[in-house]
């Protein structure tokens, strides 16, 4: 009997062990940080790499979207996420999801400096593919640090503008925010176009304030001051209609920019294979012409009129940018009396896809 224990021991032991091991080959074979410690960033995107070669779509979507989530939690740099998340857009794009396709393609673009130039260019067609078949919603809210809600549902840290790519059909959005009463609205998304929407939220009246309820029995309310006069002019839909379309505007035009430059690029390309075939800057004016100088011709035709689209674009945003930073200087002037809050600031925005003016505080 004293012997016994000698042998338990190693059973226990052995038990234990295998307890573990099964423990372990039940997990997911994506888990991260948190539920599998030994699960790195480098493992999920070589498995996701591979997946995605062979033409494993859902199995490559679900190992790009722990590798993002655990990008997200380790030192990584803007451009290292930004490249998940163009992978995990056009994953989500090859299944159909097109409405997360565009939300991760979008993400991953506005850090295009970081990302491959072949890798920018498929995330930009992924994105307008993406955009045909989603609604785009913009939201501007006033106040900037109130709490917003589409269907319900969060939609992120406050902001004074959003990008929203939803599905079609029935949306409501809500925006509420300590103090102020809430302000809700509905519209319909059609497929490939964009939607614009501005909240402004109301201050509540201040309880205790003279005239309120509660005030005190047997005392006389005090007659509260008369409203102030409201400007005939709506400078504040105005300004934020403003930066709206300077923001859509300068938009466009870096886009279209960009697609020029694209086609700029592969006709130099194109020059270079030529002048080695032994063409010559008249080979194309010859009567009997290679048939590829008239796909030249319509490459140079188009990188032209986009180059002029997008330099009048951007021309134009300048000019609404301008006109609405300059409301705030001329306010006195056009109301004939001093701007009752000081508090608004026109900070410039560039990324790699977007350019515009974001205004921030109390109007």
């Amino acid at each position: 009997m004293r012997r016994a224990p000698r042998f338990l021991l190693p059973c226990v032991l052995v038990g234990v062990a295998a307890a573990l091991e099964g423990t372990a080959s039940a997990q997911g074979p994506y888990e991260v940080a948190g539920t599998r410690e030994t699960s790195t960033v480098e493992d999920l995107l070589r498995r996701a790499q591979q997946a995605r070669d062979a033409g494993r779509w859902v199995e490559a979507e679900a190992a790009y979207g722990h590798a993002l989530k655990a990008a997200d939690a380790t030192w990584t740099t803007d451009a290292e996420r930004a490249e998940i998340a163009v992978e995990l857009g056009l994953c989500e794009l090859a299944l159909g999801r097109y409405r997360d396709a565009a939300d991760h393609l979008a993400q991953g673009l506005r850090h295009r400096d970081g990302l491959r130039r072949g890798l920018a260019e498929r995330a930009e067609e992924g994105l307008k593919k993406a955009e045909r078949r989603v609604t785009t919603f913009y939201l501007g809210v006033n106040p900037p640090d109130a709490a917003v809600f589409v269907d319900g549902k969060p939609v992120g840290r406050p902001a004074p503008t959003y990008e929203l790519f939803l599905e079609p059909g029935h949306h409501t959005v809500r925006a509420e925010l300590d103090g102020h009463a809430e302000a809700v609205s509905a519209f319909e998304g059609l497929a490939g176009k964009a939607t614009s929407l501005t909240l402004k939220l109301r201050r509540a009246p201040e309880r205790g304030a003279p005239g309120a309820a509660g005030s005190g029995p047997g005392r006389p309310a005090e007659p509260s001051p008369p409203p102030a006069a409201r400007p005939a002019v709506p400078l504040t839909e105005l300004r934020i209609g403003g930066a709206a379309l300077t923001t859509a505007a300068l938009a466009a035009g870096t886009v279209l920019l960009l697609r020029a430059h694209v086609i700029d690029d592969n006709l130099a390309e194109r020059e270079m294979v030529f002048r080695g075939r032994g063409w010559t800057p008249t080979t194309c004016w010859w009567p009997n012409a290679p048939s590829a100088c008239a796909e030249i011709r319509n490459d140079l035709a188009e990188r032209d009129v986009l180059a002029t689209l997008g330099n009048v674009a951007l021309a134009t945003g300048a000019v609404f940018g301008i006109a609405t930073a300059a409301s705030f200087v001329a306010e006195r002037w056009i109301l004939q009396e001093t701007p009752a809050r000081r508090s608004v600031q026109v900070v410039p925005s560039a990324t790699g896809t977007q350019a515009g003016l974001v205004l921030q505080g109390a109007w």
